[in-house]
């Protein structure tokens, strides 16, 4: 497995300086995004598209560095009812700019329809009650196949071997049934973003979602993430409280090790490799109470030292 980073953690810096501090950090491997949810700070990908000096330019940036990329990723909201077509775009266009870039996977979020034609923004059931609630999720969800099944043939005419989706809330494919489900339907080509930090403070446990998903575990971003036991006593974990005070919330996203130990992390990448799992983990820095740069290089130094530990035990094999 390779020491990777999702460039969004480090969006306060130009693009040339983020890939020199992840090169600095031990990172070899790249995910980048190219927009949806994502302002994409370090990717213009219209010009990219348009131009073939550009795209030799921008992938000389990485391999200067003795780095690559991993994964584009395009997360996003394809079935909003009203930003659903700009989405969209940013999800075709991504899977031009793989098909150029000769990247293989693309990372995504499966999305969430609307419950009607006048509808404004989406809306995610995540109860089966009452009745008209759980007809809207049977709708949104075979809205959310028929799309992916179009998006999975885009893929393939781009040689995009892998469409990972974040199991993430507020969309319909949020956990591992949701995830196994989608692919029986879509094929294939879906797979998993297994990001522990969504599951952890959704209740799930991490490690057996990584043995129950199997090989459709085909990206991972490195977050932590702590419980605060006092706040979920009062609030639970559907804690809508914002971000910004993170002192009074029931969980918050932490840099890896600060919530959960080593033993546990070793753990989480045995699970990983017991799957066949060999490829990037992403550091993705969401921690509000440490720095862009200063989170990137301490998750890189553990990420290193896991590695090495797990080589050690293993006669090599990271």
């Amino acid at each position: 497995m390779d020491v990777g980073l999702y460039t969004d953690s480090l969006q306060g810096f130009p693009f040339e300086e983020a890939l020199d501090i992840a090169a600095d950090a031990g990172v070899t491997a790249i995910e980048i995004a190219v927009g949806g949810q994502s302002r994409a700070p370090h990717l213009r990908v219209d010009e990219l598209l348009g131009s073939a000096e550009k795209r030799a330019a921008f992938a000389d940036a990485f391999t200067s560095r003795g780095l690559h990329i991993t994964a584009l990723n395009c997360s996003a909201w394809p079935l909003h009812p009203v930003d659903g077509a700009f989405h969209d775009g940013v999800i075709t266009k991504t899977m031009r700019l793989a098909s150029e870039l000769g990247v293989r996977k693309v990372v995504s979020m499966s999305g969430t329809a609307g419950d009607g034609p006048g509808a404004t923004t989406f809306n995610w059931v995540f109860m089966p009650w009452p009745p008209d609630a759980v007809a809207h999720a049977r709708r949104a969800w075979d809205a959310a196949v028929g799309y992916w099944q179009e998006k999975s043939r885009l893929a393939e005419s781009c040689g995009v071997e892998r469409i990972a989706f974040e199991l993430h809330p507020l969309h319909v494919v949020y956990n591992v049934p949701t995830l196994l489900a989608f692919r029986e339907q879509v094929g294939p080509r879906i797979g998993a973003n297994m990001d522990p930090s969504h599951l952890m403070w959704m209740g799930m446990d991490p490690i057996a979602s990584v043995r129950a998903l199997g090989d459709a575990t085909c990206h991972v971003h490195i977050k932590d993430t702590e419980i605060v036991a006092d706040q979920v006593a009062i609030a639970g974990v559907l804690d809508s409280r914002p971000f910004e005070d993170p002192a009074r919330r029931a969980w918050n996203f932490r840099t890896i090790g600060r919530a959960h130990d080593a033993a546990w992390w070793g753990a989480f990448i045995d699970a990983l490799a017991a799957v066949g799992y060999d490829d990037a983990l992403a550091i993705e820095q969401e921690d509000p109470y440490v720095g862009e740069e200063e989170g990137v290089r301490e998750a890189a130094s553990y990420l290193v030292d896991l590695l090495a530990a797990r080589a050690a035990r293993t006669g090599g094999a990271a």
